[in-house]
């Protein structure tokens, strides 16, 4: 903490930087907080390493940028990614960090030596090697963005794991055998999950702030950072009234207070207490489950794709499937009815 460069402006507000001198980053967690302290060992990292032109030295300045420093709300990346991404920046540390930054412009060579590195670490892990080549990638884009690269090496590599579950979906009958035994906030999230296609996060960080009388407006998801803007149709909207207004954020624990931790462990509870842990189903599939609610409700397949942020190649494989003839057909029927109306109104005006 000795290094810590305090100043103070005009206005009377007071900026911290890692060190005094020009080129010192400056410190936006709140100070003494475990954030602060490794932000400034992130910062005092990047002053160490000597040599820059290093992969070891790119890792450390990533460490010190924008998306490493500051809350999600304010641009940088969700505590949960931070936490899962690190061991894998510690593997591109002791594997790249001798290398130099330049040979990452050189695609040809650098991926065989990227695929090398997966293949010795993750070879039985397809998940875990996409998660590592995912970090990579990342990096490798914040030097792209900062003009040390040309080009991403890591674009355009095939994904190891391969498990599409756009096509599964929870049935009506798997959301009543879990009411028969999930405690309504537990429940709350379910339902609201199937009529929304939010991923987890999204929900439980969902305020009352982000809804209006036409849709929930999310300016910023956790997955892609994109937004959703979700349409208030009737389901939707009466769901949103049941549940209790407690808290500022929509979904609370049984204390009535917004979840931090314990969400899981409370799920995995009500599931197992509803026999459905072994029906291969997960929280994520509830996405499914809300596209066929929102075509039903009357959503264009193109409004559904962009609420979940699908193609509507996706939307129109899970409609096909879990929409059953008999509601496709009286969904055309009444179309038609209603074409009939507006033709016999149209034939009556020319009479009179």
């Amino acid at each position: 903490m000795d290094s810590v460069y305090r100043v103070v402006a005009k206005s009377g507000a007071v900026y911290l930087y890692a060190w005094k001198g020009k080129g010192a980053p400056r410190l936006h967690a709140e100070p003494g907080s475990a954030a602060f302290v490794e932000e400034l060992a992130a910062a005092l990292a990047t002053r160490k390493t000597g040599d820059k032109s290093k992969m070891l030295s790119l890792t450390h300045m990533w460490f010190a940028s924008d998306a490493w420093t500051k809350p999600r709300e304010k641009g940088g990346m969700a505590d949960s990614t931070k936490k899962n991404w690190k061991p894998f920046v510690k593997a591109i540390q002791n594997h790249f960090g001798p290398l130099r930054i330049a040979q990452f412009d050189r695609a040809t060579t650098i991926r065989p030596h990227i695929k090398r590195w997966l293949d010795k670490n993750w070879s039985d892990h397809p998940r875990q090697a996409d998660m590592a080549k995912q970090v990579l990638s990342a990096l490798l884009t914040y030097a792209v963005d900062n003009d040390m690269l040309t080009s991403n090496p890591c674009i355009g590599m095939k994904n190891r794991y391969s498990s599409n579950r756009a096509d599964r979906i929870w049935t009506p009958e798997h959301l009543m055998a879990l009411a028969e035994k999930a405690p309504a906030h537990v429940m709350f999230a379910a339902r609201l999950a199937a009529l929304t296609g939010l991923r987890q996060g999204d929900l439980l960080r969902l305020s009352w702030g982000h809804i209006s009388d036409l849709a929930i407006d999310l300016p910023s998801t956790s997955k892609t950072g994109k937004g959703a803007l979700i349409p208030m149709y009737g389901e939707l909207s009466a769901l949103l009234k049941e549940i209790p207004k407690v808290s500022t954020i929509v979904l609370t624990n049984s204390d009535g207070l917004p979840w931090k931790t314990g969400f899981g462990s409370s799920w995995n509870k009500a599931l197992i207490a509803a026999k459905l842990n072994g029906a291969d189903l997960h929280f994520h599939d509830f996405r499914g489950t809300a596209a066929t609610r929102m075509y039903l409700a009357g959503l264009s397949k193109r409004e559904i794709a962009e609420a979940t942020a699908w193609d509507e190649e996706s939307v129109d494989r899970i409609i096909r499937r879990y929409v059953t003839r008999d509601a496709l057909l009286r969904e055309r029927i009444a179309k038609l009815d209603q074409n009939g109306r507006r033709t016999e109104t149209e034939k009556s005006a020319e009479k009179s």
